[in-house]
């Protein structure tokens, strides 16, 4: 064998004998590592049975807790500033909106901000059994918060800089269609037993109906000031909408679309993320920069509770038996778990930075 083979590194060469001859013998080569052997990528970590999914918009990634244990058991890269996020209806995808427009906070001066990278926009496609991001759906410009239709096909996304909602076909990956929204759309979401979809103008003041099947809006409802989200009881009979600059909760009755009651929450509240039990029985409001994780009894609309759920509390998610709610905490970067029974924060799961939406995925 002459001087220029290499000898094989022990690592991959245990009990392995090499012939050399003489002359070999005499001038050794340096031991190196054998560069063709190939190390086999770890196995992909099993999506917990029930896991809180929450979107870091400052980190540009997701993380996942497991519910049982109440601890980050991974973190999946996803891009610029994820925020919305939804799961499909069987459960085996998420959809995140990210966004390459810099943030803007309040009291910032938008005309001396950097401009926006349009190529980061687009609805990121996660794979829960796979744990991580697959592809990226094209979305419309500065994707805020994002819905699943009832059979999965189709992903409705709030533009906010637009002033439209842009309607994606899952498959494709096409925009279908778009549709006015009112300035500043942020809450999106899809009314249970209807082919519907509202969404939120922070600038106008109203939640905007699409009629799926019409394929139009039916109508405008006006509700307070700045509102952020949509929440429906189980049933879809009724829309809660929460207006962060009015502290109040509006009340839609969705089959007539018109407004049953205003909810006073309080002075100095900020209402925000808005999700309804699984019983129907409560809605639970966050209220960012008031701490407050608010309790609203649905039989007569009356807030019968709240708990300081931490600093900043935006996105909220609930478990499937309606026994914890989890809110995500921006500027404190955890996840508050908060007990209804006791209406107690039960503990603070550290997350990436600035966590902003989340959702819970019960695969049992």
């Amino acid at each position: 064998m002459d001087s220029s083979i290499h000898m094989i590194s022990s690592r991959y060469a245990i009990g392995l004998l090499l012939v050399m001859t003489p002359a070999a013998c005499s001038s050794p080569q340096p031991a190196q590592e054998n560069t063709s052997t190939t190390t086999p990528a770890p196995a992909a970590v099993a999506p917990p049975s029930v896991g809180i999914y929450v979107t870091n918009e400052s980190s540009g990634d997701l993380s996942v807790i497991d519910a049982a244990t109440q601890a980050v058991v991974a973190t999946i890269p996803l891009g610029k500033r994820p925020r919305g996020i939804a799961v499909s209806p069987d459960k085996s995808t998420l959809y995140v909106a990210l966004s390459g427009s810099p943030a803007a906070p309040p009291g910032v001066d938008e005309s001396k901000l950097p401009p926006p990278d349009r190529t980061a926009d687009g609805i990121g496609v996660v794979d829960i059994r796979q744990q991580k991001l697959i592809k990226v759906l094209p979305s419309g410009t500065d994707p805020e918060q994002v819905a699943v239709s009832h059979d999965g096909t189709r992903v409705f996304v709030a533009n906010e800089d637009a002033g439209k909602a842009s309607i994606v076909d899952v498959a494709t990956g096409k925009i279908l269609e778009t549709f006015d929204t009112g300035e500043e759309p942020e809450g999106v979401s899809v009314q249970p037993g209807a082919e519907r979809v509202w969404v939120t103008s922070e600038e106008d003041g109203t939640a905007v109906v699409f009629d799926l099947a019409q394929r139009k809006v039916v109508k405008a409802v006006p509700v307070g000031s700045r509102p952020r989200s949509v929440a429906f009881l189980p049933d879809g009979s009724r829309a809660y909408v929460p207006s962060e600059n009015g502290a109040t909760l509006t009340v839609v009755d969705t089959a007539k679309l018109t407004v049953v009651t205003t909810i006073d929450l309080g002075k100095g509240m900020r209402p925000m993320g808005t999700i309804a039990s699984p019983d129907g029985k409560f809605v639970y409001v966050t209220t960012g920069r008031s701490r407050m994780l608010l309790i609203v009894d649905t039989s007569n609309n009356t807030v019968v509770g709240s708990v300081d759920a931490g600093e900043r509390p935006w996105g909220v998610a609930i478990s499937t038996d309606g026994s914890n709610v989890f809110t995500a905490n921006g500027p404190a970067d955890n996840v508050s778990v908060i007990d209804v029974a006791t209406r107690a924060v039960v503990k603070t799961v550290p997350v990436g930075r600035g966590p902003w939406g989340a959702v819970l995925v019960d695969l049992r």
